[in-house]
């Protein structure tokens, strides 16, 4: 079994890289793989517990007809496998005040991320534009 590392950047529904890192995350435990996740930046709030599913007014649908994914549905699919850890940078948290988080989920530092790259078979940086 390898592990990856990935650290990611871009916050919820703003890039298509957030949602190609979720393809791959996925993937990787599919395959029995270990990943690591560091969250910096925007990408803190893509474990925000308070996101909500929404209505479509322009297709008249209501939130459970949508059924709109979030990010950290998503992730908490992930983190349920118990493959895969979840770091949110606390200096990123801190100045965006994104500290309420789905479970599983936890704060760290750069030196995690580091400390992972160190111990990890692959390491994949996803950075914002």
């Amino acid at each position: 079994m390898a592990t990856i590392t990935i650290a990611l950047m871009d916050p919820p529904y703003e890039a298509e890289t957030t949602t190609t890192a979720m393809r791959i995350m996925d993937a990787a435990v599919r395959k029995g793989h270990q990943v690591n996740i560091f969250a910096y930046e925007g990408a803190v709030n893509l474990t925000m517990k308070d996101q909500e599913a929404h209505p479509n007014p322009v297709k008249g649908t209501t939130a459970e007809e949508e059924d709109h994914p979030s990010s950290s549905r998503f992730i908490a699919g992930l983190l349920a496998t118990e493959q895969v850890d979840w770091i949110n940078c606390g200096l990123c948290v801190d100045e965006r005040g994104a500290g309420n988080w789905i479970d599983g989920a936890r704060r760290g530092a750069p030196a995690d991320f580091f400390a992972w790259t160190q111990e990890s078979t692959n390491t994949l940086v996803i950075g914002t534009k």
